[in-house]
């Protein structure tokens, strides 16, 4: 049960009966939202204003007489002309005692809706490139985009989990030099690892393994030949590699595309490429040198180009270097190309900090390829700083000195990484505080909210020592007498439950999975502090041997805090104990 949703139509509803005239567009405009300021009510509408112009009206007049409508309705206690003309709506207790039946009826499915209907969307993330383990850096937008997959998923979207293999370039070879030296050296040889190459151990067993499978023969073969046959053993083990980091956080995907396939003759971008020329979208010409400071990829010279301005972007892009090779932004295009070709209209990319200014290129190119029918949204991961002995601790794979997403999760486990992760907006820069991580206090969060639900299943566990008689079985619950709760205490926790259907919904539209963890987070505080009035008041407390009916009813509303704060944490792909050690 959404109120918001639910007086959203009641509001046009209203609209539609006094005004015939108006069109479902502008009705679409209507919102109902929790007012600002909590003192001014439940719910606010802007409904008088957003269609007060085209009625030629003034909007207090269509407030006034949208007021006049809801005056004595039953769940409806006061409503107000509010300012411009906002309409402020106090809510009666019954309403909130049918949010919270919802609850129980709906269980693990409040909160869910078809506001997707199905349309498809594919999420690419994390994407590193794999000569190496998984390490810091990664692991945000890796919880980032598996998180984000739930929310959609959550929310009516078919959802397709990408991860994109970088598996061609300079990087790879350096990556086969740099196993090949592990080779050599299981086969007894002292090495040097050069400045440049990649010196993790993490290569020591992929050395061994080239040893074991080829022997002393790859010392004879042309060195070239050699690197090939190391980098393919190298990417394979460190996709294995990079696949079980990311099962330690609970992430997979569905579809890892190599971008092999968009190389090499009939390959994706030589298609792509044909295909633009027939579209008119490429020319052959000269890029103005950019202003400030001349990037490395700058070549003054004749050049294939692609018509970027001409879908948003600041410049047109080459698309060929002057050696014949292509460019990154022609794999860029033929790959999201591809993705639209297999279906997807909707389409989110989550990349790191350092990629801030691919966004316009890439929508350039959505817009292009899907001659504007389809959509992409590049969210940016800022960087997380971790801290060691009160230092930063700087992190590389070449160097072999890194913090990796093993070392992470070993230390703070899954379930913290996740949820402090997502304690913040995606594109603000964190800190990410280990001693803050592993206490047990109000200060950590995720410890904070897990203990609301582990403390929520603590009182069921006391109502069953104390009141042994009574029966706390779904049906019973569903069936408590939800209308005793009438404390400000009480209605205070339910709103908060009324809040939940909204709140995914937008977090949904928005690509924003942190208003989930602070939601949660705001629940757990509430119901803490629920808990806490409880032990000062005895008539809040849950559990009342001699109140057998109303100790029913709120453990209905434990029962509804427990299964929401469940709900938004398994959004989240964080664990919900019964119990904190």
């Amino acid at each position: 049960m959404d109120i918001f949703a639910l007086f959203t139509t009641r509001v046009t509803e209203a609209l539609r009966a006094d005004y015939p005239e108006l069109d479902a567009a502008l009705l679409s405009r209507v919102v109902v939202e929790p007012p600002r300021d909590p003192a001014h009510g439940d719910l606010s509408t802007n409904a008088a204003m957003v269609v007060a112009k085209p009625l030629g009206k003034n909007p207090r007049e269509v407030a006034a007489a949208l007021v006049e409508r809801f005056k004595g309705t039953p769940d409806v206690e006061s409503v107000e002309v509010a300012g411009p003309g906002f309409i402020n709506f106090r809510l009666s207790n019954s309403i909130w005692h049918q949010v919270l039946k919802a609850v129980g009826a709906q269980g693990a499915n409040y909160g869910r809706s078809d506001l997707g209907q199905g349309e498809r969307v594919n999420i690419e993330y994390v994407s590193s490139n794999p000569t190496g383990p998984m390490h810091v850096g990664h692991t945000r937008g890796a919880v980032f985009g598996d998180a984000l997959a739930s929310l959609m998923a959550w929310s009516g979207y078919d959802v397709t989990r990408e991860y994109y293999i970088n598996d061609t370039g300079g990087q790879t070879v350096i990556l086969g030099r740099s196993a090949l030296l592990r080779y050599r050296e299981a086969l007894g040889e002292t090495i040097e690892i050069p400045s440049g190459f990649y010196p993790g151990d993490y290569l020591i067993p992929v050395g061994q393994a080239l040893a074991a499978e080829h022997g002393r023969v790859l010392l004879d073969m042309p060195e070239e030949e050699a690197v090939l046959i190391a980098r393919e053993t190298a990417l394979a083990a460190m996709m294995e590699l990079i696949k079980a980091d990311l099962a330690q956080l609970n992430v997979h995907h569905d579809v890892f595309f190599s971008e092999r396939q968009l190389h090499g003759a009939g390959g994706d971008i030589e298609k792509t490429l044909a295909w633009l020329r027939e579209e008119g979208m490429v020319y052959e010409g000269r890029l103005d040198p950019p202003k400030g400071k001349t990037p490395e990829d700058w070549e003054d010279r004749e050049q294939t180009l692609f018509r970027a301005t001409d879908y948003g972007d600041d410049t047109d892009r080459a698309l060929v270097k002057s050696d014949g090779a292509y460019t990154y932004f022609a794999a860029d295009i033929a790959y999201h190309r591809n993705k639209y070709l297999r279906g997807f209209n909707h389409m989110v990319n989550v990349l790191g900090a350092d990629h801030s200014g691919y966004v316009k290129r890439l929508q350039a190119a959505v817009k292009a390829v899907s001659h504007n029918e389809a959509d992409i949204d590049v969210r940016i991961c800022q960087l997380v700083r971790l801290l060691k002995n009160g230092e930063p601790f700087k992190m590389s794979k070449r160097s072999g000195d890194l913090i990796t997403l093993s070392d992470l999760v070993d230390e703070v486990g899954a379930d913290a990484t996740r949820f402090m992760l997502l304690f913040r907006r995606n594109d603000a820069a964190m800190d990410f505080d280990f001693a803050l991580v592993k206490e047990q206090t109000r200060d950590n969060p995720v410890f904070y909210v897990q203990y609301a639900h582990a403390r929520a299943c603590s009182i069921f566990r006391t109502a069953a020592r104390d009141m042994p008689e009574l029966d706390v079985s779904a049906a019973a619950l569903a069936g408590a007498e939800t209308e005793l709760l009438d404390t400000a205490a009480d209605i205070e926790l339910i709103r908060l439950l009324g809040a939940w259907p909204r709140t995914v919904a937008a977090a949904a539209v928005a690509h924003e999975p942190h208003r989930i963890a602070f939601y949660v987070h705001d629940l757990a505080a509430a119901f803490h502090g629920f808990w806490a009035k409880g032990k000062d008041d005895p008539s809040l407390r849950v559990v009342n041997p001699t109140e057998p009916t109303l100790t029913l009813a709120r453990l209905a509303l434990v029962d509804a805090v427990r299964q929401v704060i469940r709900n938004g944490l398994g959004i989240l792909g964080v664990g919900a104990p019964e119990e904190l050690s």
